[in-house]
């Protein structure tokens, strides 16, 4: 016996959905309804812990044996819910995550999407998610079912039986899809990334609820006082109404077809009195600031810490981790400097004085959203991130060689960008002059292919540039950069050769292969991308292009097309995905303990008076063997309270 599959159905009564796993297990009225298992090619069976049955011996040792692996799909559910059940940790190190094997080939993360694609014989049973509703979440008391809150299996023994069968069903299809993958396994290097991971989501990250809290009650009054204004000012019966307030301004002769952020700032300019004083007010009244607070709330467990907030591989395309609960990956900026005193009047509730010594109380909230995260007690944190990582790629990749000195150098590359775009000496383009500015949006919008639209869409016209001065920005951007201009339409036609011929072309650092249906594109680290039955079709530009399957934005399973540039964001993103994964690793065997990463940056929760931060950049920048004359560079800094320095 070497491999044991599991299914597990239970109960809670908090919202997985909302809380994640974690809180959901931490609740004191969670339990394990039905536990279903099989030893390598076993039949399935089931324990129905719900009415009174126990887990056999067998399956008991070999969950704390770690020379027998344990397999599900997102075994992190399985792994902290049984954790919780039966009061041990169980460590992820033998154990393997089929939702993550299947995420490395670009496949959907959940189990029936997985089952749809690959079309195995034993699919998830369609009425899973109404048993899941009946038995696994709290019902409404009402006289039909006698004011109860659950349902039990007596409740509903013909349902109950079906659930049973659901849960064998999920064993035997993860067991299915685990062997339509096994050419597919999930290389060493990744299971020590996964592993890494989940210790990070056990560790979790500390919350000052107190802050949380008094955040929450700051904007409820601040929002109650707004809206008072406005039903003052307006009249409205409901001034948050967005059909209400438009024909309010109609009245006064503004026309607005939106009341959308953009569009209030908009009409703004020209206008004044108590048109002026309704549009401010609906910035404010529109101002979300408090849904990440509310989100901490419900995902903090009884230890004061968030836990999972990363899911490994979220991001199938590039493998980067996903942000998971609060979202941490798009946190608020924070740019008031005196953040500690904003977070002191919040928590000894002085809403009041925020609202006189600030512009404006839903910014404050907005901005302190990342404070809410500290460290233990007799820790700071130390916070480092990758300088510019994506730029430093895609130069390496491409062999873009002055790109490289300046990172090699001063590494003041919308400088040294709008020196080579213009003409003009570096030391003459200054922090603040237009010419660094059209470096600074043609560097964030024009590396991966974009055009006038990129730019566009970057703001350029907001930074005062003329609709004019766009299709010669791209020109110069792209003349200034010939390497990489050339390196997009080289891995386009090495992935076009690749598909066609069912070959095997190299660019650079990166290899473009097809196999059993498969475009692989092999990173220098060694680590493959995806791309399901590739294929060669006319493209919306009436050209021959490249097509796959995958998830698309409506996160349906859909055809979706691709070329050079494109390929190329995904290889260098997933580079630096491994970059920073090395780093970690790093961190982790030095003895730091990250307890949060958000994009190229890592979060370390060190001891007073151990380590510094120039211990902890050095280790991150550490180029590995396979990135040799990449010049990678961290910077740092250290916080009681996690924070943008």
């Amino acid at each position: 016996m070497s491999v044991l599959a599991i299914d597990i159905e239970t109960y809670s009564d908090i919202d997985l959905t909302k809380s994640g796993v974690y809180a959901y297990s931490d609740s004191p009225n969670f339990t394990i309804l039905l536990f279903a298992y099989a030893f390598d090619d076993e039949p399935t069976r089931i324990v129905d812990i719900a009415s009174g049955e126990e887990l056999p011996k067998s399956v008991l040792d070999a969950l704390t044996n770690e020379a027998i692996t344990k397999t599900a799909f997102n075994a992190a559910f399985e792994r902290i819910c049984i954790s919780r059940f039966l009061g041990i940790h169980l460590s992820a190190a033998s154990w393997v995550c089929t939702a993550v094997q299947s995420a490395m080939l670009a496949l959907p993360l959940s189990l029936d999407g997985v089952g749809e694609v690959l079309d195995i014989t034993l699919k998830k049973l369609k009425e899973g998610a109404d048993l899941v509703r009946f038995f696994s979440m709290p019902c409404k008391a009402t006289k039909a079912n006698g004011g109860r809150t659950r349902n039990l299996p007596g409740d509903a023994p013909e349902k109950w039986a079906r659930f049973k069968e659901y849960c064998v069903r999920d064993v035997e299809a993860e067991r299915e899809i685990r062997e339509k993958l096994r050419n597919y396994p999930i290389p060493d290097s990744e299971m020590e990334l996964y592993r890494l991971d989940q210790e990070i989501n056990d560790r979790g990250i500390l919350v000052d609820r107190e802050l949380v809290a008094c955040a929450v009650e700051c904007d409820l009054q601040y929002k109650e006082q707004t809206t008072r204004r406005a039903y003052e000012l307006t009249g409205l019966e409901n001034p948050n109404s967005v059909s209400q307030v438009k024909d309010w301004l109609a009245g006064r002769g503004v026309d607005a077809e939106s009341l959308d952020k953009k569009a209030v700032k908009e009409l703004m300019p020209e206008a004044d009195g108590e048109v002026l004083e309704m549009l401010k007010l609906r910035l404010l009244m529109a101002k979300t600031s408090v849904k990440k607070y509310q989100a901490i709330e419900r995902s903090v467990c009884s230890d004061g810490r968030v836990h999972g907030l990363l899911q490994f591989y979220g991001a199938n395309r590039t493998g980067r981790w996903a942000g998971r609960l609060v979202q941490v990956q798009n946190l608020p900026q924070n740019h008031i400097p005196d953040l500690g005193l904003a977070r002191d009047l919040i928590k000894k509730r002085r809403f009041e004085d925020i609202d006189l010594l600030y512009d404006s109380t839903p910014g404050v909230l907005s901005e302190l959203i990342r404070t809410a995260f500290v460290p233990r007690p007799g820790c700071r944190f130390i916070v480092a991130d990758f300088s510019a990582i994506e730029a430093r790629v895609i130069a390496w990749l491409s062999g873009e060689n002055w790109r490289l000195d300046v990172f090699k150098t001063h590494g003041r590359i919308y400088e040294a960008s709008a020196s080579a775009m213009f003409g003009v000496p570096i030391e003459q383009i200054t922090k603040g002059s237009p010419l660094r500015q059209k470096g600074k949006i043609a560097e964030l919008a024009l590396g991966y292919g974009g055009s006038v639209g990129a730019l566009t869409a970057m703001g350029a016209l907001d930074m005062g540039l003329t609709e004019e001065e766009l299709q010669p920005l791209v020109n110069q951007w792209r003349a200034a950069n010939p390497h990489i201009t050339k390196y997009w339409w080289d891995c386009d036609a090495a992935a076009f050769t690749a598909v066609q011929e069912k070959t095997e072309v190299t660019v650079g650092r990166v290899t473009f292969s097809w196999r059993s249906g498969i475009l692989f594109i092999t990173l220098p680290s060694g680590r493959k991308l995806s791309y399901i039955k590739p294929r060669l079709a006319t493209n919306r530009f009436g050209r021959t292009g490249l097509t796959y399957e995958g998830v698309g934005e409506s996160k349906k399973w859909l055809r979706i097309e691709t070329y050079g540039p494109k390929l190329v964001e995904n290889i260098v993103q997933a580079t630096a995905r491994d970059l920073l994964a090395e780093g970690m690793l790093r961190l982790r065997n030095t003895g730091f303990d990250i307890v949060m990463h958000v994009h190229d940056e890592a979060v370390i929760e060190v001891p007073h008076g151990v380590s510094s931060v120039e211990d902890v950049c050095r280790i991150m920048a550490e180029a590995p063997a396979w990135a040799d004359g990449l010049p990678l560079r961290a910077d740092g800094y250290e916080c009681d309270f996690y924070k943008k320095d």
